[in-house]
């Protein structure tokens, strides 16, 4: 990793973090080692540091005096109370962005695009990242900074990769599941665009396992 720039160290040991969170690697309560994990990648504990910080900004560990940064569990009813919020959110941020759009939405089938191509590949970790960053241009382009300050703060990058790690469904439907929002900002409908993102984002809620784990 030499001559990566400091915050791209952080980025990729915060990414590969993530993934063994989620995939099971790093088991719920269990302690992750800045030090050992500073020797895996060859660097100082300087970004690693960064990377669990911001991991428990994204709610995924927790830091305790003298016990370290251990793995938090996200339990199905936090998960279950993002959704509403966000559908609310993302309903007024799709009718305030059709107008600001007009119909141009060339970087959203971009975004679906690169689901589409990493639900080809089985990789939900790319999916995701494409499908949080479809949402936040529609968030983005709504000008309205309070819904843009609501919806980072309910971590959706995190949650949704949760979300979509502990559902069964086919990851080409995921990707699919955001063309009628596509189609509705095209037209530059407002309440169309809000309707369609709302009844997205409840679609995704129905995903999220109801035994509590």
């Amino acid at each position: 990793m030499a001559n990566v720039a400091p915050s791209m160290l952080r980025d990729q040991i915060r990414e590969v973090l993530l993934e063994r969170i989620l995939d099971g690697t790093y088991a719920p309560g269990e302690r992750i080692k800045e030090t050992l994990v500073s020797q895996e990648f060859s660097v100082s504990q300087a970004p690693v540091r960064e990377a669990m910080r911001e991991l428990e900004i994204l709610g995924m560990v927790v830091s305790e005096a003298y016990r370290g940064v251990r793995v938090r569990e996200v339990t199905a009813k936090e998960l279950a109370e993002v959704y509403p919020i966000r559908a609310a959110i993302e309903e007024i941020a799709g009718r305030e962005a059709a107008t600001t759009l007009n119909g141009e939405v060339a970087e959203l089938e971009a975004e679906l695009d690169a689901m589409n191509a990493a639900a080809d590949a089985g990789d939900s970790h790319r999916l995701l990242v494409h499908d949080v960053h479809f949402h936040q241009i529609i968030v983005d382009a709504s000008g309205n900074e309070t819904a843009r300050r609501v919806w980072a703060s309910l971590r959706i990058e995190a949650r949704t990769l949760i979300t979509l790690i502990k559902s069964d469904e086919n990851l080409h439907d995921i990707a699919g599941s955001h063309r009628p929002v596509v189609e509705a900002l095209r037209t530059g409908d407002g309440k169309a665009a809000g309707r369609a993102l709302r009844r997205h984002i409840e679609r995704f809620a129905k995903w999220v396992p109801k035994d509590g784990g």
